[in-house]
């Protein structure tokens, strides 16, 4: 995902002297290029996180369309401030893309970890959030989104899906239950292989997106609506229940249930070992999913 993203946005700068990037020492390696072709619309202010969104802001209110590029927790949770003030409060898009996700880094500890990121964005009023699940959905992704103005936060991980999915706001029907079938199952982005192998047997219908805001909320009540239950299980690669209110709202002239599975709540995390060790903990991995999905719909 790292590299398609480098070299969509490397396209970018090329064709459109709109495009600028932002960065903060991270991936400046990858952009060396970029930075001779154009050196005064790729940017690196060093460690300096907060500045990077402020210079963002204000390519933005200049007319410029800003990509602004580090790991999750710098990206989202250091600056946040700047996000709400630089960006929103002055009505203003940019594009930020991170790497990391909740647990890539896991071998760098907790200062490289952010499974909070999309709350944290939940917050704010107007964004665009992709997660994509497979390289090809980030170009598509950022095609979509690179002529507009809107504030945009992609989340880019190491992890990836087998096939690339369409990267549009509509929930994609991958698995299709029976009229009698137990429910629907939402995965998420890189979840979508692990969701499909741990609900094998099991009669749901299982749906993706990758792009998680605005929430296709119309499409989950029309499939719940033709499943034989009104029980909905959301997998999701950040922070357990952030999307909880969407499902409420999707389903709210109706009795339903839901669970979310995400990274846990209860307590931090705080060994580092790998990404694989870290999903298991939090049952991510495909036999926590099978559990979970086993234990919600077959009560």
């Amino acid at each position: 995902m790292r590299e398609t993203f480098v070299n969509t946005v490397e396209k970018a700068l090329d064709e459109d002297p709109r495009t600028a990037l932002v960065l903060a020492a991270i991936s400046v390696d990858r952009f060396q290029r970029s930075a001779r072709r154009h050196p005064g619309r790729v940017i690196d202010l060093g460690i300096r996180e907060q500045a990077m969104i402020g210079v963002s802001g204000g390519l933005a209110l200049s007319g410029m369309r800003p990509i602004v590029h580090t790991y999750a927790p710098f990206l989202i949770e250091r600056p946040f401030e700047q996000i709400k003030l630089d960006l929103g409060h002055q009505g203003v898009g940019a594009i930020l893309v991170s790497i990391g996700a909740s647990y890539d880094a896991a071998s760098e500890g907790r200062t490289h970890q952010a499974p909070g990121d999309v709350a944290l964005i939940d917050t704010l009023p107007g964004w665009t959030v992709r997660v994509p699940g497979h390289p090809d959905e980030v170009r598509q992704a950022l095609e979509q989104d690179l002529p507009g103005d809107h504030s945009v936060y992609m989340r880019l991980t190491g992890e990836t899906n087998r096939s690339a999915l369409p990267a549009g706001p509509r929930l994609h029907v991958v698995r299709t239950g029976s009229r009698r079938s137990a429910g629907v199952v939402v995965a998420v982005g890189p979840t979508l292989d692990r969701v499909l192998e741990a609900t094998e047997g099991l009669d749901v219908t299982v749906a993706y997106t990758s792009t998680v805001r605005p929430f296709d909320r119309e499409g989950l009540a029309s499939l719940v609506a033709s499943a034989g239950s009104a029980d909905v299980l959301m997998v999701e690669p950040y922070l357990e229940g952030t999307s909880a209110l969407e499902i409420s709202e999707a389903l709210a002239d109706r009795r339903h249930r839901q669970r979310s599975l995400g990274v846990g709540r209860g307590s931090e995390l705080r060994a580092y070992g790998t990404p694989e060790e870290h999903a298991r903990a939090h049952g991510l991995d495909v036999e926590g999913i099978a559990k979970s999905a086993r234990d919600f719909f077959l009560v």
